[in-house]
């Protein structure tokens, strides 16, 4: 994504704390579409009781919708462990998150009431020739028992699923972000003791700050 198309689109919902321009700045391709591990799939993780229930009617990039918080731009490259994890045209990369409080959408029973009615925090975008897909999203926040993550599933265009998995976030940026108003303090799990979300599936980089937000990069490998 280009900083002249990021700027453009913006991000809609975000608060005061937001200041999108300068999260551009760190927007960068990727260009090296092969995996330094030897080609090894990604691990593959629980879809969580809250998997997005009709993704093919949220195509879009910013996922953001009406709520607040640490702006957060994720870029996903993924790559093909069956053609020595050459970039992956053309699949389909859903992903689903909570929100500052730790409230998913499309369901109720969550922290904060009843969410059924709303979808925000997910999405769906097609990867393009680099196997590129990127979300304009914030930085979750956290529910008892879990580290903060991101869900995703990456599906072929007939929608068979290739993967299931979950990105995990380093530690220090978290407790950074979640000292801001609006996050709840300091999440009760970490990812050492975390139980679900493996420790190959952290993110591999996060750049920025919280004034100008955080930029999340994460290649995933499946067999396509």
């Amino acid at each position: 994504m280009n900083r002249k198309k990021f700027l453009k689109k913006g991000i809609t919902g975000i608060g005061a704390i937001v200041a999108m321009p300068s999260i551009a700045a760190s927007c960068s391709t990727n260009d090296d579409n092969t995996n330094p591990s030897g080609c090894a799939p990604s691990p593959s993780e629980t879809a969580g009781p809250f998997p997005i229930k009709t993704p093919a009617d949220l195509v879009r990039e910013n996922i953001v919708g009406n709520k607040t918080g640490v702006p957060l731009l994720i870029k996903f490259t993924i790559e093909n462990t069956n053609n020595n994890c050459r970039a992956l045209q053309g699949v389909h990369v859903d992903i689903w998150q909570c929100d500052t409080k730790g409230n998913y959408s499309e369901y109720s029973g969550q922290l904060d009431g009843n969410f059924t009615s709303e979808h925000f925090l997910r999405g769906r975008q097609t990867t393009d020739s680099n196997g590129n897909a990127s979300f304009i999203s914030i930085y979750p926040g956290w529910y008892p028992g879990r580290t903060p993550h991101l869900h995703v599933e990456v599906k072929n265009s007939a929608n068979k699923s290739l993967l299931i998995t979950q990105v995990s976030f380093p530690e220090d940026v978290s407790k950074v972000v979640y000292a801001t108003m609006g996050y709840k303090g300091n999440a009760d799990t970490n990812n050492s003791n975390d139980g679900i979300v493996d420790a190959r599936n952290l993110a591999d980089k996060i750049t920025g700050n919280i004034t100008d937000g955080y930029t999340l990069t994460k290649t995933i490998s499946v067999a396509g």
